[in-house]
């Protein structure tokens, strides 16, 4: 059984398959842990960051994919991460040897990248904090190096770590690194990984100036899961096991 980790309940749903968990994260890091837990102790054998993700890198756009780990905020594995916009590129290991979890987690990062149309292969931040501003964006970028953002990377992989189960991260840009999000954006995800209608909608009312910015959002978040649905049925037709990646 493949686990994935995921943000919201629609991410959720267009991931769910046979013989895959899929957990959404929401606004509760707590609960998202204990749930990746649970899925390890019913027989995990890997373990899956994907859905839609905030670009950083400014040459990153809507429906691209950013394949890889996480950044240096988190628990990169330096041997396996490569700059944004790069190709994929060899990295002399530093210090001791690559475990045969890293060089597993290695083997799946390049499959899925193979697959994956036009996927770059970079690091991705994460550390529970939504990342808001285009501002943020450019400083993360800057600090980090990384190409790509999101809520629950940083989560699977310490529970990865913990567990010594193959780790990789597969997420479709959603939301440009120039885009400041509109606050009916940030408060519209609830701990359940659902939308909070009730929140999105005091937040037009109290701020209606912001309604085209947040159509724009939503139109973006529309198109890039689009491309994570076809990603996914991509990797399933090309007959993506990952049950042997232990």
């Amino acid at each position: 059984m493949i686990l994935i980790a995921t943000g919201m309940k629609r991410e959720a749903k267009a991931l769910k398959r046979e013989g895959v968990q899929v957990v959404a994260g929401g606004t509760d890091p707590v609960r998202l842990e204990a749930e990746l837990e649970a899925g390890v102790a019913a027989g995990a054998t890997a373990i899956l960051s994907m859905g839609l993700a905030g670009a950083l890198a400014p040459r990153m756009e809507v429906g691209d994919w950013v394949v890889g780990t996480i950044s240096p905020s988190g628990m990169e594995r330096r041997e396996w991460s490569v700059g944004a916009g790069a190709t994929k590129r060899e990295h002399k290991p530093l210090g001791q040897a690559p475990s045969r979890k890293t060089e597993a987690s290695r083997a799946w990062i390049n499959r899925v990248a193979a697959v994956l149309p036009g996927a770059i292969v970079g690091r991705i931040h994460a550390d529970g904090d939504m990342v808001v501003t285009a501002r943020q964006k450019e400083d993360l970028h800057f600090s980090t190096r990384a190409c790509a953002c999101d809520m629950e990377s940083h989560i699977a992989a310490r529970v990865a770590e913990r567990h010594n189960l193959p780790f990789v991260v597969a997420r479709v840009i959603s939301d440009a690194a120039d885009r400041t999000l509109p606050r009916a954006a940030q408060v519209a995800m609830g701990p359940d990984g659902g939308v909070r209608i009730g929140a999105v909608l005091l937040a037009i009312l109290t701020r209606p100036w912001q309604l085209p910015a947040l159509i724009g959002v939503a139109m973006d978040a529309d198109r890039a899961m689009r491309k994570l649905v076809r990603g996914y049925n991509m990797l399933g037709r090309a007959g993506f096991v990952l049950g042997d990646q232990r």
